[in-house]
């Protein structure tokens, strides 16, 4: 039981938590996986990548988590950008993992399915694997580079296969990926546990609207998240263009908060599309400014279109809309339907008129909005809240510890040292 847990004092094991695409503590769901663990007595250790404006230390202990952090410069220019990036924090975490030295589980977070590599390291040297797919990378390539099922792509469900095969448990961010382990990965039932993630609910929590923030205008509307090709960010615009120009709304105000790939080719969108008076971006900003934003708007955007990836995966931003009580328009997919439920419109699959005619249809309705509103904040603390994925897992930690005898730090043999008789 989490009630009965000790407080980071190692009588668990030793856990070291590998992370490419983000730093931590940002990347919020790690962050959550550390202080779970820490709080059931594991010693967590954490490699990953430094940020650019915080997590900038090369090492720090927060909360009792030690993150030990590489310089890493994004990948750019296609897949030679890719190579370069990925052969970086490969080195890093090879060598960030001597210093760290023996541990009981190497847990590694994809992106890239790559990390494996020293998760087989580790592996050999007593560790046990647990696999956090945090995305179905084939379906990453797929719908990111609109290349089809090319050479990379087959390179890609390689490694994936890798990944799967050298696992000792798997964890997905929902059932549908749970579906993909046991059936293109090939894990058995028992091995692949869900461990949703789920907003931080202290950070999300509502404040006072500020009309101020509307622009002058009676609404606000507000998205929040990446801003990659795959993120829909451009339908979204193109959905207000036709709300402004098909169905005579100008009463209204939106707000982009985010940052990514696609930020300046979305700004520069806005304003091909004319509406730099209308949509404001902030980039990223502080979770307090950002909690006045969700806090004053009207109606929150989710408009991921439909392709591989995106109808399979969960969204952080319906999830956070929700915690925050706000109604969402989102396409129809899949997963976002078993996330949000009624607390969302759904548009038909990349239809930008319908999309349109949704955020209309709230903005004229109150007391839907509030309704919806309050099933998101119901279903946030019920059914996704943290705490159930919390007990799985700890469950995925048991599995992949069974029958395991805990390393020692000082043992001369999991270190690597002579003995000398």
């Amino acid at each position: 039981m989490l009630g009965d847990a000790v407080s980071g004092d190692g009588t668990a094991g030793r856990a070291l938590i590998l992370v490419e695409n983000l730093s931590v503590p940002f990347d919020r769901r790690v962050w959550q996986e550390c202080t779970t663990l820490r709080d059931a007595g594991w010693t967590v250790h954490v490699i990953c990548p430094q940020g650019t404006k915080r997590d900038t230390e090369a090492e720090a202990e927060i909360d009792g988590v030690r993150i030990h952090r590489y310089p890493l410069r994004a990948a750019t220019g296609g897949p030679a950008g890719y190579l370069r990036e990925y052969g970086s924090a490969l080195w890093h975490t090879f060598r960030l993992a001597r210093k760290v030295g023996p541990v009981d589980v190497v847990h590694a977070c994809n992106p890239p399915d790559l990390l494996f590599l020293p998760a087989l390291w580790l592996k050999r040297r007593g560790a046990r694997f647990v696999f956090d797919q945090h995305d179905l990378v084939p379906e990453l390539y797929l719908s990111r580079f609109d290349r089809g099922e090319d050479l990379l792509y087959r390179a890609v469900c390689a490694l994936e296969r890798r990944t799967y095969r050298a696992a000792d448990v798997v964890l997905a961010t929902n059932e549908s990926y749970r579906d993909v382990a046991l059936r293109r990965g090939g894990r058995q039932p028992a091995d692949v546990f869900v461990v949703r993630s789920a907003p931080q609910t202290d950070r999300f929590q509502p404040v006072p609207p500020e009309p101020e923030l509307k622009n002058g205008k009676p609404h606000l509307l507000c998205y929040l998240g990446v801003m990659g090709p795959q993120d829909g960010v451009d339908y979204a615009l193109r959905a207000l263009a036709k709300l402004r120009d098909e169905l005579g709304r100008t009463d209204w105000h939106a707000v982009f908060v985010g940052s990514g790939d696609a930020f300046d080719a979305m700004v520069e969108l806005s304003r091909q599309l004319g509406l730099s008076d209308q949509v404001e971006f902030t980039g990223r900003i502080p979770d307090a400014d950002l909690v006045r934003y969700l806090s004053t708007a009207d109606v929150c955007l989710s408009p991921d279109p439909r392709n591989p990836l995106n109808d399979v995966s969960t969204m952080n931003k319906v999830l956070e809309y929700m915690a925050m009580g706000r109604p969402i328009i989102s396409f129809d997919l899949r997963e976002a339907r078993v996330s949000a439920g009624d607390a969302a419109l759904y548009a038909p699959a990349n239809d930008e008129a319908e999309f349109a005619r949704l955020i209309a249809l709230l903005l004229d309705d109150p007391e839907k909005r509030a309704q919806m509103g309050k099933i998101g904040q119901e279903r946030i603390s019920g059914q996704l809240s943290w705490r159930n994925s919390q007990a799985s897992l700890l469950a995925a930690y048991a599995a992949a510890c069974r029958d395991h005898t805990p390393v020692s730090a000082g043992d001369p043999v999991r270190t690597g040292k002579r003995q000398h008789r």
